[in-house]
């Protein structure tokens, strides 16, 4: 038995989509508004609800893979940066600062 009754404010244009909805379905627009608000999700939206979550819970693993890759990507950068610099500091130098390989002696 219906016995509470809500009092809904909404724009001129929403209140003529509910009636037209209303009409096209045949029932009042308590009606409509009630039968749109108490549906269940079907088979169809509750496995697409679990897909949904599902695919962001493997967005999150792949953006985290994606962070520590990235993150090792720079580890090894930094290290190679300094080894070349390393090297580039033990070449013998010349008198206008360029390494001294391959110069033969006069």
């Amino acid at each position: 038995m219906k016995t509470e009754r809500v009092t809904l404010l909404t724009t001129a244009a929403f209140k003529a989509f509910l009636a037209t909805e209303a009409q096209r379905e045949g029932v009042s627009v308590a009606e409509l508004v009630r039968n749109r608000c108490e549906q269940r999700p079907s088979t169809d939206e509750a496995i697409l609800a679990s897909l949904a979550s599902e695919l962001q819970t493997a967005v999150r693993g792949a953006q985290t893979s994606l962070l520590q890759g990235l993150a090792d990507a720079d580890v090894v950068l930094r290290e190679l940066r300094a080894r070349r610099g390393t090297a580039q500091q033990s070449k013998p130098r010349g008198r206008n600062g360029q390494a001294a390989a391959g110069r033969s002696a006069k």
